[in-house]
């Protein structure tokens, strides 16, 4: 799959591991063909001014969910809220054809998609543009040497405060310790974000609505407990900027 050159102030190497695993099945590939095309975001080209016009019906929103997987929880979030638009982004080949198949089964039509670098993404989209940005059991890179590949860094966290509009949040799910541990110290020295938490359930609870993905049902099994976090982008940003 062509890769999108990167925008001028992208975050440099912020992707990191394989991009396709297994060979797709004939309707997979299929999907890519023919259904990927009309739902993917060319973000080589310059960004509108609001990205609530990359839906082809009215939204009143926009949110971006970073590395979707199987696309669980992101399709779960477009069918319970069809008055939000909702982009996935998601590298890795085998993702993006399983989210195709259930977009074409649920006929869903407020899922845009990015098959490529989410650092990318966040530095083409414009400045206040997002409700949201949705961080779901990401690679945590647990060897030390590997630290810098991890998604959470100060750099990607400026990137988000510009794209997050004033209110917005960044939700974090995350089922190892020392991720959790990493983006927390990031975040609470990040300028513009606060943590929401009011007490211990506030982070060992999923929020309301929250849909399991099959990964973290495994997790459940394996006996790691997840971790749930909650920022807000505080100050003015100007929408479109």
């Amino acid at each position: 799959m062509p890769h999108p050159p990167r925008p001028q102030g992208a975050v440099q190497g912020a992707f990191f591991g394989r991009r396709k695993g297994h060979k797709l099945r004939i309707h997979q590939a299929d999907l890519m063909t023919r259904l990927l095309p009309r739902l993917a975001v060319d973000i080589a080209r310059a960004a509108p001014a609001d990205l609530r016009a990359l839906f082809s019906a009215p939204v009143t929103d926009v949110r971006l969910e970073i590395g979707f997987g199987g696309g669980e929880h992101l399709v779960a979030e477009a069918l319970a809220h069809p008055e939000i638009g909702f982009i996935g982004c998601e590298p890795y080949v085998n993702g993006m054809a399983k989210i195709l198949a259930q977009i074409e089964t649920h006929d869903i039509h407020n899922i845009r998609l990015v098959a490529g670098d989410a650092a990318e993404l966040l530095a083409w989209a414009p400045a206040g543009s997002l409700a949201r940005i949705d961080l779901i059991h990401p690679d945590p890179w647990p060897k030390r040497r590997h630290w810098k590949r991890r998604f959470v860094q100060h750099a990607t966290l400026a990137a988000m405060a510009r794209v997050l509009a004033p209110g917005g949040e960044f939700r974090f799910v995350c089922d190892i310790d020392d991720y959790v541990a990493w983006t927390l110290a990031h975040l609470l020295r990040a300028p513009h974000f606060t943590w929401l938490a009011e007490r211990a359930a506030d982070w060992r609870q999923p929020w309301p609505g929250y849909t399991m993905t099959r990964y973290g049902r495994k997790a459940t099994r394996e006996g790691r407990r997840a971790t749930y976090l909650r920022f807000r982008r505080e100050g003015e940003a100007k929408r479109g900027a």
